[in-house]
This record gives C-alpha cells, structure tokens and sequence, in this order.
C-alpha cells in the first residue's frame, strides 16, 4: 500500500536540526501539514522562513520527555491542523559515556528523551488512531540497537528498547488499521554524530537520510534501515558470538 502524503497532517518531534530538519523540508514539498516540535522553538521558526514562511508548517515548543507539556502541544495541534495522520517521533539525544565514571543522570536524560519521549506521543496517539481505525507511527531507532558498544551502552540500550517496544505496537496495532514503522539510521551527519571523536564508516548526510525515510514512509516499510553496508555489517555483528564480538569491540576506536 503506498501513501500519499499531500494534505496529510503530520506531527514530527525533533525537528530543529539534522534529520528533522531535513525532513521537514521533504514533507513541505509533499505538500503535508507539518507540526513540527522541539525544544527550541527559535529554530523551528527559522526554518519556516526558510521554506518561505510556509503557511502549513506550525511550530511548537515541546520537551518530549515531559508529559503534561506533550499533551498540552497535542491537543493544540488538533486545534491547529486537525486530527494528525502521521507521527514521526525524532527526538533523540546521546553522549559518549566515560568508562571511569558512571553518570545516572546522563542514562536517565537519554532514556528519557529517545525512549519515553516517544512512549509519551504515542500514549496519546494511539488512543485517538483506534478510534478512527487509522494512522501511522514512525520511530527513530538506530542500527545502534544491534549490540552493546563501548561508551555508548545508555543509548545502544534506548534504541533496542524502542526497537522491541515497536516491533510490539506494529503486531498489536495492524488489527486497527495502523502502520508502525522501525527507522534505524546507521551514522548520519548531525549536531549529535558531530560530538564523535572515532571514524564513522558510511556517514550519510541528512538529506539523504531523510529521503530514504521519506520513501519507506511512503511504502508503508515496516523498517527503513540504511545505508545497506551498514545493515549488513551491523547483521554480521549481531551473530558473533560474545567472545569475539566483546574481543573488537573493546579495541580502542579509529579516531577521525
């Protein structure tokens, strides 16, 4: 089944930079009504500017890991544009963990945002595409959610819980009507990846990445992965065993 997107009312967290952005630019030209969300609205706004002050973009100022806020933004948004169509929850943030010391604040803050971030839309959502036997959810996880690697275990761990927690919600929700899609990017250039001291094999630039999740949204894909390398590197570590893989992966990283 392949959709169209013009007209389409779509809600898109994390849309201040990287990714995001990208793909709002993307579904402008599709011809869809955006709600885009972050926490910095002044970013948002500019971006409208940038897409010359597109009547059917509205930005909102929302911190996805707070609920009651998540709540008041959606219900303005079906004030604004109407019932949404299509969700593409974003929003995600990651740190590369020090091995001397153990920061709880930092795993809370990521789980927070790329886990329950998306867990409080669609808590929300969900309720109102049962109702009307229609709808589709798009998560962004990561081909991070494979295995656990060094320094970035709080955000290996996020993802592969968003991951299963998708893959659920498709097998609950296909009796509804309702199409839940699985993104996993591998490294795509943005603010976040841009903190990375190692070598990133096949880092891709947000516009195609977007494009590439552009057109899976539009196949109806249950998971849009790429860059296909990467997908089949990250497949061929998933069946090594655990000595070998715990064997490369505590050699220290190519730096960049």
């Amino acid at each position: 089944m392949n959709i169209n997107l013009s007209d389409k009312i779509v809600l898109l967290t994390g849309a201040s930079t990287g990714i995001g952005r990208e793909l709002v630019k993307k579904l402008a030209k599709e011809g869809s009504k955006i709600a885009i969300l972050a926490r910095r609205k002044e970013l948002l706004d500019s971006l409208i500017d940038e897409i010359d002050g597109n009547s059917r973009i509205i930005s909102y100022k929302c911190d996805v890991r707070n609920f009651n806020e998540v709540q008041t933004v959606y219900q303005q948004i079906k004030k604004d544009l109407g019932e949404v169509d299509i969700a593409i929850l974003n929003s995600g943030v990651s740190y590369r963990i020090s091995e001397s010391v153990f920061e709880i604040e930092k795993a809370k803050e990521i789980f927070d945002t790329n886990f329950f971030g998306v867990i409080n839309f669609i808590h929300l959502l969900k309720e109102d595409f049962i109702k009307r036997k229609s709808g589709l959810i798009a998560g962004i996880s990561s081909l991070a959610d494979s295995r656990g690697f060094p320094s970035s275990g709080f955000y290996c761990a996020s993802k592969a819980a968003l991951t299963i927690f998708l893959e659920s919600l498709r097998i609950e929700l296909k009796k509804n009507n309702i199409s839940v899609i699985t993104v996993k990017p591998g490294f795509v250039r943005t603010p976040m990846t841009d903190k990375n001291e190692f070598y990133m094999p096949f880092l891709m630039e947000p516009d195609k990445a977007a494009e590439k999740i552009i057109k899976g949204i539009k196949k109806n894909k249950r998971v849009i992965q790429f860059p296909f390398l990467l997908t089949i590197m990250v497949r061929m570590l998933r069946i090594l065993p655990n000595g070998i893989f715990e064997f490369f992966a505590s050699k220290k990283p190519k730096s960049r």
